[in-house]
Formats: C-alpha cells, structure tokens, sequence
C-alpha cells in the first residue's frame, strides 16, 4: 500500500507532514504535480512530473492508484474515483472518503458548484487552519496505523 498526492494544491504543512510519515513507517509517497517539487532524499518518497493540462495529474493517480492505496486530494471528483477503484482519499483538511460517504460528498460539492455559477455562492473555502492540520494528522495516522496490520 501506498500514498498518492495531488501535489499541485496540496498545502506545505501537509506535504512535510507526509515526508515525516514515510520516513517513520518506511511507507512510500508519490507525490504527482505538473511542476517539480523539492521533495527530501528518501528511498520512501518520490515524485512523477505530469504535463500541464486540465485534470492530467487526477488521470495519472488513477492510472496508478491501487486497491488499499491512500490519495490526497481536495479534488472530490477524484477521490470519488479513488475509491471506485478501491482506493481511500484523504482530503488535506482531515476528510476521509469511503464508500459509504464519497457519494453524497459528490452531490454536495455539485450542488454548490451550480450555486457558484449562478451566483448565489461567493467565495471559496476558509483557511487552512491548525485544527484541519490536526484533524489530517489523526486520520492519516489511523490508515497508516491500520494498513500496517
């Protein structure tokens, strides 16, 4: 098992982080982004340079992600993916998306997408805050702790 990251908007604190995780449970990261990343030498930690392009890094995880893997990712189309495929998403805020949730997580960010185009919501989400940090940590550590079982 390993972890997926979708690099390009993942916040900094939550890459290092992962770097902190890898080393520690000897688990491997692959960060995926369409510019190069500074990533710490690590036999445990890697990245893979995607083309510019519109979703490009999202089709390349799914290439790859397997069954028991974890992605990072806010982007809900593709964690809705991920788990399709029998994969896990972690959204950087500390969301984790099943089977039983990813669905209704997809209709709900829809929604608000029609309700943004039309107007009627403004604005984007709040800031990344040290509770989401928290709340992220926790999580990862239950599937790090769960898939070294």
């Amino acid at each position: 098992m390993q972890i997926w990251v979708d690099a390009d908007a993942c916040p900094g604190e939550i890459k290092e982080l992962l770097y902190r995780a890898a080393k520690r449970t000897q688990t491997k990261v692959t960060l995926v982004a369409n510019q190069a990343l500074r990533t710490p030498r690590c036999e445990f930690i890697d990245s893979i340079i995607v083309p510019s392009g519109m979703n490009v890094a999202d089709r390349r995880i799914v290439e790859l992600v397997e069954p028991g893997d974890l992605v990072i990712t806010a982007d809900i189309p593709l964690a809705a993916e991920v788990v399709a495929k029998g994969g896990q998403a972690l959204d950087p805020r500390g969301q984790l998306y099943t089977e039983a949730n990813v669905g209704e997580r997809l209709a709900v960010r829809n929604l608000f997408d029609e309700l943004r185009g039309g107007g009627q919501i403004t604005g984007g989400p709040s800031n990344f805050t040290a509770k989401d940090r928290q709340t992220f940590a926790n999580q990862l550590d239950r599937w790090l702790t769960a898939s070294q079982d």
